[in-house]
């Protein structure tokens, strides 16, 4: 693919604007987060173009954004945020991506690495057993009939309700963990088929369980407010999404925007963009059939984590209780959400887009946990699974800026086809456990794809988040055992 070599006007170290000169039809500039070593390598694929097409988008405000883990994605980037009047704009599947809230939760225990090195080979083994994984895992939960409408509607609430998990869990959980205003039978049955034997697996790519510890601690005080304490304390990560309902409902309603775009006279560069009016019956539809398979989501992680801590303390041999296990925070990244915000001085409820993005509300918002008001809301950023991941919290600059959201991850450098000419599944198994990481997989093929060397740096990628003033580092961890699809 044909590097980028459009214009990009560098503003200050960490922002590079695209303007709306560049093409007719841009109703919006373009900005893009990146340090002036990671905008090199974003300029060799597409995805500023892409950048560029969301800009065309009906009632789009302020800038069309890419966050520095940006790279080519299904319409949107993925690392785009765009928000829009509800007045004049659309909904578009393509700014919220396939995998519906796919999205990260991590847990704090009260144990150390010197605790768990011991026993790491049984930890994973015991956490690889105990999460169905890979592509078309189906789970341990049995839905009955129409049991799945229930997940819909519930989210993480269903699961707890059922035992999977504690009531706290869901005050720590975006959203609480259950998104409002869905109408289950706007979710179609295929999807529904899809999802009914899935819930609680971690399916495959790039989602994953881990095992980090504390490596450094940026902010001791904020850390604090999280439970974390110390270097080498052990906390445990959960990264997936939505599996096949999620997918099949961003594909059901792509075909539908599709249609619409015609009825309404809209008009798109990249016919992945297709969207339909805020305000019309398909992208109400859209949204509510969405926020169910956002729910599913969390019904899902909700679901791993209760096997998640029960296989922990199995294997340490102690009770949850002394085993801590709390979760600290849940986000979402693959969403829109109805939104209030200050815009051009005056509030007013806008649509944002976040795909491979993250929230990052600052202090004192009414969105975040109460135990948080003081802090700001807690920002999970998973790098590969041979570096580092990154606590941060959220900021007013993102309030002001970005519609309070930050990057999600490392984002990829290379293809999954590029990554798996580079190197085996086996190659990259013994370069992880030569640093004391043990992985285990259901798919040598699959780890050959999630290789760092097909992935950004993370500690480059926050460190522009940072510096931008998006979100702000609190602490970094490292993987110790990992668990990939």
């Amino acid at each position: 693919m044909a590097g980028w070599n459009g214009p990009l006007k560098q503003i200050d170290a960490n922002r590079w604007q695209i303007p709306t000169s560049y093409k007719k039809g841009m109703r919006v500039p373009g900005l893009v987060y990146a340090s002036l070593k990671m905008i090199e390598s974003i300029k060799e694929e597409q995805a500023l173009e892409q950048v560029v097409n969301v800009a065309f988008l009906p009632g789009i405000i302020r800038n069309s954004m890419a966050m520095p883990d940006i790279h080519w994605g299904y319409g949107f980037p993925i690392g785009g945020v765009a928000a829009m009047r509800l007045e004049d704009g659309v909904v578009s599947p393509g700014g919220v991506g396939f995998d519906i809230n796919c999205g990260v939760r991590i847990l704090r225990t009260n144990l150390d690495e010197k605790d768990v090195a011991p026993r790491k080979r049984e930890l994973v083994e015991a956490l690889f057993r105990s999460v169905p994984s890979g592509v078309g895992s189906e789970g341990k939960v049995k839905l009955k009939g129409k049991e799945i409408d229930q997940v819909l509607v519930k989210g993480s609430r269903w699961a707890v309700e059922r035992g999977y998990g504690r009531t706290e869990d869901l005050e720590t959980t975006e959203e609480n963990g259950e998104m409002k205003h869905v109408d289950p039978s706007l979710v179609s049955q295929k999807a529904k088929e899809r999802g009914t034997p899935q819930l609680g697996t971690l399916g495959s790519g790039n989602h994953f369980l881990e095992v980090d510890a504390v490596d450094q601690i940026f902010e001791p005080e904020i850390a604090r407010a999280m439970g974390l304490e110390r270097k080498g304390q052990i906390v445990l990560l959960v990264h997936c999404g939505s599996r096949g309902l999620g997918h099949q409902t961003a594909d059901d309603y792509i075909k539908t925007m599709v249609h619409a775009m015609s009825k309404y006279g809209i008009e798109v560069p990249d016919k992945q963009l297709a969207c339909a009016p805020v305000k019309s019956a398909e992208a109400e539809a859209y949204m509510s059939a969405m926020r169910g398979a956002a729910n599913y989501a969390w019904a899902n992680r909700q679901c791993i984590t209760h096997w998640v801590r029960e296989a922990f303390c199995q294997v340490m041999g102690i009770s949850e209780k002394e085993a801590g296990l709390e979760l600290i925070y849940d986000v979402a990244h693959n969403i829109a959400k109805i939104e209030e915000h200050e815009v051009d001085g005056r509030k007013m409820k806008v649509c944002v887009h976040r795909k491979g993005a993250t929230r990052a509300f600052p202090p004192g918002h009414p969105d975040i946990p109460a135990k948080y008001a003081k802090i700001g809301q807690p920002v999970l950023i998973p790098g590969d699974m041979g570096r580092a991941s990154y606590v941060l919290v959220g900021t007013q600059q993102a309030m002001k800026e970005t519609f309070g959201s930050t990057c999600h991850g490392a984002g990829r450098l290379q293809s999954r086809t590029a990554a798996k000419r580079q190197q085996t599944g086996r190659d990259v198994l013994e370069t992880l456990e030569a640093k004391g990481i043990m992985v285990r997989t259901g798919s040598l093929k699959g780890l050959a794809e999630e290789a760092s060397e097909a992935y950004k740096d993370v500690a480059d990628v926050v460190q522009t988040a940072h510096d931008a003033g998006i979100s702000k580092i609190v602490v970094r961890t490292r993987p110790i055992a990992v668990v990939k699809g």
